[in-house]
């Protein structure tokens, strides 16, 4: 297991290049399961995510040709002999449930075992199986284990309760072969669910409305291999503006649209940070200390609650005090005893943080709790005096490729070591 060493005080200056979106690679995977013929995916993300991914896929029987130090994929999905997404798989990595979806559509049937419950929250799955249920899928629920077959699956309307990222991807998939006109209503809109529906037209699916509430899919008799790369990951993107931000330095972020991270630029900007937007990168420029801003997350185009813990570490040396109310999991503030171990003065009472700014943290060990806590703890110790030591990286490297190595060369003092 390893652990990293940060020598905080130093602003970050330079140039980064965001990897593929972990979040948009996931399912454009899973959708390989749709398809006989090869398809070919670029910009994947070493990950380890990206690797449980892919022995799921070659458990189930996927030719899986993975070249993830160049960043690309080849799956081959004709001779699927397995259907099953078992419980030490799922138990790590939780969107492991979308192969639902493509099972369903392509071979009648699936059994996926239930997620259970996370650190950051319950997160269930009930949006998911009313969706598929309703383009004509028999559900049950039998040993820990979600069963599920249908003849056909039809075309259907299937209106979301709530905008669920996991559930607009599981029914998208199933709906593209299913027989008829899908209409999915209050879908989510986030950035990666546009990726996924360009990944399935290019695997000939007809899909349109994706980034809107409405999404039209026409199911078709089947589909074909693809050539696709995948979109930049948002969210690496903003956790290296924000610790650009926090230290007072200034960087550029290539690879990604600023469209997709608006509502992030713009709390950056209220902070008092100098943000450009380019076409395909974004430039923050730090004022020295950020004033105090409030947020609220929401889900797209709202502010995204994989930014909140690195958004609390950036308020944590802001001027003056801040409230931070989440509203999408119900334990994300995880990572609030171990800042306050930098010396951050954080109250929480239910969903909000009060966080008032200080001048300076100060070096401390710190234990990673999850994926996004991992980053504020980077962030909180590249603004720290002295030396902090962030143990369990594994959650690092559930979403950041190379974080470390990409930091190094914007000038941090951060290094990797086996505990």
């Amino acid at each position: 297991m390893d652990k990293i060493k940060i020598t905080g005080g130093v602003p970050l200056h330079g140039s980064v290049q965001v990897s593929g979106a972990k979040n948009a690679a996931l399912p454009i995977l899973i959708a390989s399961l749709l398809v006989e013929g090869k398809c070919t995916f670029r910009r994947v993300p070493q990950l380890q995510d990206i690797r449980t991914t892919l022995k799921l896929l070659s458990q189930m029987g996927a030719e899986v040709s993975s070249d993830l130090e160049n960043n690309q994929v080849e799956i081959t999905c004709a001779q699927i002999t397995q259907f099953e997404a078992p419980y030490d798989l799922v138990r790590t990595m939780r969107a492991s449930v979308v192969v639902l979806g493509p099972l369903l559509a392509r071979f009648g049937h699936a059994k996926v075992s239930l997620p259970g419950g996370c650190a950051i929250g319950a997160r269930p799955i009930n949006y998911h199986l009313v969706g598929l249920e309703r383009l004509g899928a028999e559900i049950r629920l039998e040993d820990g284990y979600v069963i599920a077959s249908a003849k056909k699956l039809k075309g259907a309307t299937v209106a979301f309760e709530f905008p669920s990222v996991g559930a607009t991807e599981n029914v998208m998939m199933a709906a593209v072969l299913a027989e008829g006109e899908s209409v999915l209503e209050n879908c989510a809109k986030e950035p990666e669910i546009v990726d996924l529906a360009r990944a399935l037209r290019a695997m000939g699916a007809d899909i349109e409305g994706e980034g809107t509430e409405q999404i039209r899919i026409r199911g078709k008799r089947s589909l074909h291999g693809c050539d696709f790369e995948i979109m930049g990951d948002r969210i690496e993107a903003g956790t290296f503006l924000a610790a650009a931000f926090a230290t007072g330095g200034e960087v550029e972020v290539r690879g990604i649209g600023p469209e997709c991270l608006e509502a992030v630029l713009l709390k950056f900007e209220e902070s008092g940070a100098k943000v450009t937007r380019g076409q395909n990168s974004l430039h923050l420029a730090s004022p020295g200390t950020p004033k105090a801003v409030d947020i609220t997350t929401q889900p797209y185009p709202g502010f995204p609650t994989d930014m909140q813990a690195q958004f609390m570490a950036l308020m944590a040396v802001s001027t003056g005090a801040s409230i931070i109310t989440e509203t999408i999991f119900e334990n994300r503030f995880m990572h609030v005893p171990e800042l306050a171990r930098l010396g951050a003065d954080i109250t929480i009472r239910g969903n909000n943080a009060l966080i008032r700014g200080k001048p300076r943290l100060t070096g401390a060990p710190l234990m990673a709790t999850d994926l996004r806590a991992s980053a504020s703890l980077v962030i909180g110790g590249l603004c720290a005096e002295g030396e902090t030591t962030v143990h369990r990286v594994y959650h690092l490297d559930r979403g950041y490729e190379k974080m470390e190595t990409k930091l190094r060369a914007l000038g941090a003092r951060i290094e990797r070591l086996s505990e």
